[in-house]
């Protein structure tokens, strides 16, 4: 049963996103009957397919999910789930949309899914039907480089993306552009360098913009940079890992919590990172870990003091049930959809700063963004220029050894100095560096408004009103 409060039941997840949806629309400043043509979603289209395994058919049931058009081709992850159901899969494609907009990738939203245990099955038995369900999707033009194109999410990775964009190649092979049907392949097949590690690394350079800004870490009460900031991150899958990684490795934060299904581990002095992605690589999970106090409830740390807490898993996490009790100053949404539309009313009265999924996780979109421009110009990044950097900035690093030489003992150049500066840009350092722009840009356009604007209370509804003047503003010059 879902919890309640005074005010009514627990909003489902579709609900929570048209709640907030709502309150930011009413802020905004739109013609008539464009804030509903702006929320409602497309199209949803459902497939039921079968595949012939273990000597019977199997019927499995899948979605895609396109939420707007005002941008082509549309995008967005298809994830494999036994909770996979079309309310779920329709509120991902509307943050999609959003999502895209506030980080200026030039994209609608969607979403996918497929009602599956992937863990049921074994690698030969789901290619067969990652390739049908493929095929269901394409032959409809829901994969498409120009139309529809799909990435990565919860339960797929780069393999079962490799799989789609062969079966994709072999249904159009005369499609020249057919490797940007889908994004987050593995590089030796038309990927692209940073892609994997995209959306933890989002996290981190979105979490140092914040910090960049002493009067908005003021409003969380903290202050200074990351450097010894107390982190609890619930799930350390894909996007858990790399963001408790960097954050931990680059930043000096200590990861003191990490929540996985089995329960969680907590180290005062900090976890190590590496060593509990690798525990649970091997045993499924973190009970029995040797270097930290085992926590069977694992939610229950969600409850725990710490100054950053990182949701990084399932929608819904933070409710009204457990809302009240929260105990940080800083919630970083790693996850799509982890509070509720009443916890996040909850936390915002309580003065806790909520750095919003479509904002903070943004960085898997925008390097699946990069990988689309790298297929359809076929070139890897770099490939043009970074010899001819590297040129330039040896005439600069002769220039000073000559001048070391002259002054001698007085002068001479930091050690390794030559060998980073003569390095040109590859594909990993471009990206990075795109991502980082992308992220610093975005926000600065959602804190522009949380700060000038007196009626948004928090930057959830600053991301919100950015995201929606766009996609108006995308609408109006298409002359709805």
């Amino acid at each position: 049963m879902a919890p309640t409060t005074s005010s009514g039941p627990e909003p489902s997840f579709r609900e929570s996103v048209d709640l907030m949806f709502n309150r930011a629309v009413t802020l905004a400043d739109l013609s008539p009957g464009l804030d509903e043509k702006i929320r409602v979603c497309n199209s949803t289209y459902t497939v039921r397919f079968g595949v012939r395994l273990r000597g019977q058919i199997h019927t499995f049931t899948g979605y895609r999910s396109v939420h707007s058009e005002h941008m082509e081709p549309v995008k967005g992850g298809i994830r494999y789930a036994t909770t996979v159901h079309q309310d779920e899969v329709e509120a991902l494609a509307a943050l999609m949309t959003y999502k895209c907009a506030l980080v200026e990738a030039p994209f609608g939203g969607a979403k996918g899914g497929l009602r599956i245990d992937p863990t049921q099955w074994d690698e030969h038995e789901l290619e067969q039907i990652t390739r049908r369900f493929a095929y269901e999707l394409a032959k409809r033009d829901l994969i498409n480089p120009s139309q529809n194109v799909p990435a990565p999410d919860m339960g797929t990775s780069e393999r079962e993306m490799a799989w789609i964009a062969d079966q994709y190649r072999r249904m159009n092979t005369t499609d020249i552009n057919a490797a940007a049907c889908v994004t987050g392949k593995p590089t030796h097949a038309g990927g692209i360098e940073g892609r994997t590690e995209a959306t933890g690394r989002g996290v981190q350079y979105a979490l140092r913009e914040f910090f960049r800004h002493s009067e908005d870490a003021a409003k969380a009460g903290l202050e200074g940079d990351l450097d010894g900031k107390t982190v609890i991150v619930q799930g350390l899958g894909n996007v858990g890992y790399h963001a408790a990684k960097f954050l931990s490795e680059e930043d000096g934060a200590i990861v003191q919590g990490i929540i996985e299904r089995d329960g969680a581990l907590w180290c005062e002095d900090g976890l190590d990172v590496e060593m509990v992605h690798d525990w649970i690589g091997k045993h499924k999970g973190v009970r029995g870990y040797p270097n930290a106090v085992y926590v069977e409830d694992g939610a229950a740390l969600l409850t725990e003091e710490c100054d950053i807490l990182v949701p990084a898993a399932l929608e819904g996490v933070i409710n009204l049930e457990n809302a009240h009790r929260i105990r940080t100053s800083l919630i970083i949404e790693a996850a799509n959809g982890p509070i509720t539309s009443g916890a996040n009313d909850i936390l915002r009265d309580r003065g806790v700063v909520v750095i919003p999924d479509m904002y903070a996780n943004a960085g898997g979109v925008t390097v699946s963004y990069f990988e689309w421009v790298k297929n359809l110009s076929h070139i890897r990044f770099g490939r043009m220029q970074r010899r001819a950097e590297e040129m330039r900035q040896n005439l600069i690093v002769n220039e000073l050894e000559r001048l070391d030489a002259y002054l001698g003992e007085n002068w001479s150049m930091t050690p390794h100095f030559k060998q980073e500066y003569l390095r040109g840009s590859g594909e990993l350092e471009l990206v990075r560096s795109g991502l980082d722009d992308t992220m610093r840009t975005a926000y600065q356009a959602m804190r522009e408004v949380w700060h000038a604007r007196e009626d948004v209370g928090d930057l959830r509804t600053a991301a919100y009103l950015v995201a929606i003047g766009r996609i108006a503003m995308s609408y109006r010059t298409k002359g709805l």
